[in-house]
């Protein structure tokens, strides 16, 4: 049966907001005084490890700070203030293709829902820098990382995305970029896109439905439907 909703990752996933998101860090970390610098490699390291706050836990582990160091809520308050005006200033858009998939799935009248390890306030910069709209504008339902105890890989933020639609996995896809996002998904029974963004071209995607560069490649929703009724390898 075709899907009756489609369930969005944000960061990678719509658009590649993790360059974004790194400088906000570092601009961040400056501001306040603190001598990190996140490098491209360093943040693709970190991304294994899902949530800002996380991250930036793990940094401190690894430069040897107590968790009391740095007031670590504090600092990616002020983290994600900074992101969401560097977004606001524009020149963000959206991954190849989700802006088509999107409409197409309004038109055919399936519901549209966020499922992130990200905040709300950084989903709808994202929404109002990209689609000109409010998040709830966009998608019917969001599941943030905020509202969840456990964050991707696990799939918390998958169940409560699928509770507030009240559908049965079976009933939605999922669309990802990393391993991580992945895994959450496939654990919480989702049939799962993954288009790899910058950072996560190198991660592992076994278990995906399919693989491809761009949503542009699944050729719309009539290619999404193929795809789903087509049995999958052992």
């Amino acid at each position: 049966m075709p899907p009756e909703a489609l369930i969005f990752d944000v960061d990678g996933t719509l658009a590649e907001t993790e360059e974004l998101h790194r400088r906000a860090f570092n601009e961040t970390f400056a501001e306040v005084g603190l001598d990190w610098h996140w490098s491209r490699a360093d943040y693709r390291r970190l991304l294994s490890t899902t949530g800002g706050k996380e991250r930036i836990a793990r940094h401190m582990r690894e430069i040897g700070l107590g968790s009391g160091a740095v007031d670590i809520r504090a600092l990616h308050a002020a983290k994600t203030k900074r992101y969401t005006a560097l977004m606001a200033q524009g020149g963000l858009d959206l991954r190849p293709g989700i802006a088509a998939l999107i409409n197409e799935a309004r038109n055919a009248a399936l519901t549209l829902a966020v499922a992130t390890t990200t905040s709300r306030p950084n989903v709808e910069a994202l929404c109002l820098a990209t689609f000109q709209q409010p998040a709830d504008q966009v998608f019917a339902v969001l599941a943030c990382g905020d509202e969840v105890t456990a964050k991707k890989p696990a799939p918390d933020v998958y169940l409560l995305a699928l509770q507030r639609l009240g559908l049965h996995p079976s009933q939605a896809v999922a669309f990802e970029d990393s391993t991580n996002g992945l895994r959450a998904a496939l654990a919480a029974g989702l049939p799962t896109i993954v288009t790899p963004s910058a950072y996560t071209d190198k991660d592992d995607f076994t278990g995906a439905l399919t693989v491809v560069d761009t949503v542009n490649d699944l050729g719309g929703l009539a290619g999404l439907n193929h795809l789903l009724s087509t049995p999958q390898p052992a």
